[in-house]
């Protein structure tokens, strides 16, 4: 069974010239996902596009990034000429001026949707104070200037924080949210799964949350196929197909794999789903979620 066209969910761009992204400027710094110096360089849409001549998306959506400014990232995004098809911009959702600068980032078309990471690692959350997020009024004011502006939410999180998380998240019950790299699966043991599994069951019992499976090199560096296919499997039972898309995370995980390497692997663990199953979770939901109107 050939792979179907698809669109790739989540990846990453940047100009170190164009836009100031800190984590891509700290030399010899070791990040929660590994050594970054490999990646410490320009990665340009002709850089993405040639990653694979096998496998090469119908479109893609651009996830920020880490840059010191989201509207500068957004406005240079928009200045190239070959994809992404839509952009997941930065923005500041506990901010006083929030509204003014989720408005000033819809003056680009490409815009659907605004991620404000609350999790990475637990080693680095209490650094950047990323989980006080989730106990901010403030933000959660955010949250529903999103619904406002008809903009979802990409939510990148840790298994702990799924209490906090569906907190939050009740309080805005029409949002739209993408839950990113299947809700981080850091630790992969017996119990550790178990545990993520019950929390991704209670994130899917809101019905307007999807799930990305993406960046799982990053919990598992040398991840074998059966690895992944112990993540992949319970996020579409528990989301359905219809809730379900992929993403290379790339150039991150790059630093684990080629590119075709993920999607081949994606294309296998799925193979047992009818056709519509598989197109929906390659592309079709990615292209409702996403680009519906661009």
């Amino acid at each position: 069974m050939a792979l179907p066209e698809f669109v790739d969910a989540h990846h990453h761009l940047w100009d170190l010239e164009a836009v100031h992204y800190p984590w891509l400027m700290a030399r010899g710094v070791k990040r929660f996902f590994g050594d970054p110096t490999p990646i410490q360089k320009n990665y340009l849409p002709e850089d993405f596009l040639n990653e694979s001549a096998e496998y090469r998306p119908k479109a893609s959506v651009h996830i920020q990034v880490g840059a010191d400014d989201g509207l500068e990232e957004t406005k240079w995004l928009h200045s190239l000429e070959d994809c992404p098809a839509a952009v997941v911009a930065f923005c500041g959702l506990s901010a006083p001026d929030v509204e003014a600068r989720l408005d000033a980032l819809l003056e680009y078309p490409k815009v659907r949707s605004i991620r404000q990471i609350v999790g990475r690692h637990a080693d680095e959350d209490g650094q950047h104070g990323s989980a006080e997020l989730l106990e901010s009024k403030a933000w959660i004011n955010g949250l529903k200037a999103l619904v406002t502006r008809g903009l979802s939410f990409d939510l990148q999180m840790i298994p702990p924080q799924m209490p906090a998380v569906l907190n939050a998240l009740m309080q805005v019950p029409d949002l739209k949210v993408a839950l990113c790299h299947a809700g981080s699966p850091w630790d992969q043991s017996e119990e550790g799964l178990k545990s993520w599994r019950g929390g991704l069951e209670q994130l899917a019992a809101l019905p307007n949350t999807v799930c990305k499976i993406s960046g799982l090199g990053m919990f598992n560096p040398d991840w074998t196929e059966a690895d992944l296919a112990r993540i992949v499997e319970p996020v579409i039972d528990i989301f359905t197909p219809e809730r379900v898309m992929f993403g290379s995370n790339f150039p991150v995980d790059k630093l684990y794999r080629d590119y075709a390497a993920y999607w081949q692997t994606y294309d296998r663990l799925t193979s047992s789903y009818s056709g519509d199953d598989r197109s929906a979770m390659f592309a079709g939901n990615a292209e409702e979620f996403y680009l519906a109107g661009i």
